[in-house]
């Protein structure tokens, strides 16, 4: 399911890029933070579900998309929220300096993961509706979530990206489906069973030094990955990911405090892609660097 890199869009000299997902391990959603100057774009044909997300804007231009059938205009302040389908060609024009959007890709087969909980549609991605300069609390919220991820790598960022890019997905089918056949089924039982919940605890605990998805976990539950995730919050109070990353620091601690491994290889026994990664993640969790609680420890 991952986005490749020749997948996304195209853009003008006018827009750049400011912070990419790419490298990431993302596999639910493609990312890239982005200035755009002035510019005209021609009518092209999104592959994936994209979410635009104003991060930085301005209350001096506009931005028109021409898109189905229809012409469109809104102010791009901070704030507003642009959506569009998968496969339906759209142009697009931006009459000032807009200094940072947030660009989300999502792939069509992220929709298939929540048939469980939706009524769908045929081809879903492509029954979300245009909309532009639109707001949306939950939508934002979202987007910052997974925006702070991009800036600051956790021991669990991966498994949080791929629970909020199912949320975003949600959220896109349960208020902008064109169809209307999007409906939530809802779920007879918000209780997480003892032994699924345990199955789930032990195999985190067994594979923690692993990089653990939500689809895995789900799967071993027995629950859709969209009821795993509530559910698992529900009961554990903390989503997946904050266990499994507050699991990975105290794996890291006891590892740092028997000081057999080199910095490196704890870094990357706790899924961080780099040793400054872990050393910032590390020092925002206990106010201390790893070497300062190494030498506490000896």
């Amino acid at each position: 399911m991952e986005l490749r890199k020749h997948d996304i869009r195209k853009y003008p000299p006018t827009s750049a890029l400011l912070a990419s997902s790419a490298g990431l391990g993302w596999s639910t959603i493609s990312v890239e933070l982005r200035s755009h100057g002035v510019s005209e774009v021609p009518a092209f044909v999104p592959q994936h579900v994209e979410v635009c997300l104003v991060v930085a804007g301005n209350n001096d231009g506009l931005v028109r998309r021409t898109a189905a059938g229809c012409r469109q205009e809104a102010m791009p302040k901070t704030g507003a929220i642009w959506l569009s389908p998968a496969g339906d060609s759209k142009g697009i024009e931006i009459t000032a300096p807009i200094p940072q959007t947030m660009h989300m890709y999502l792939p069509t087969a992220l929709f298939e993961r929540l048939e469980d909980d939706f009524n769908l549609p045929i081809a879903p991605a492509q029954s979300i509706r245009y909309a532009g300069g639109i707001g949306d609390d939950v939508i934002d919220h979202i987007g910052r979530s997974i925006l702070s991820e991009l800036n600051a790598e956790t021991a669990a960022s991966r498994l949080y990206v791929e629970a909020a890019s199912l949320t975003l997905a949600a959220r896109l089918l349960r208020k902008y489906c064109d169809s209307g056949a999007c409906a939530s089924t809802g779920s007879s039982a918000h209780s997480f069973d003892h032994v699924r919940l345990r199955r789930v605890l032990d195999y985190i605990a067994a594979n923690i030094g692993d990089d653990i998805s939500l689809v895995s976990l789900a799967r071993i539950a027995g629950y859709s990955t969209f009821h795993f995730a509530r559910k698992f919050a529900l009961a554990m109070g903390i989503p997946p990911h904050r266990y499994i990353s507050r699991m990975r620091l105290e794996k890291a601690m006891a590892e740092l405090a028997a000081g057999k491994l080199p910095l490196a290889q704890v870094a990357l026994n706790a899924q961080f892609s780099s040793q400054a990664s872990f050393t910032r993640a590390f020092h925002r969790a206990t106010r201390m660097t790893p070497k300062e609680y190494q030498r506490r420890r000896r």
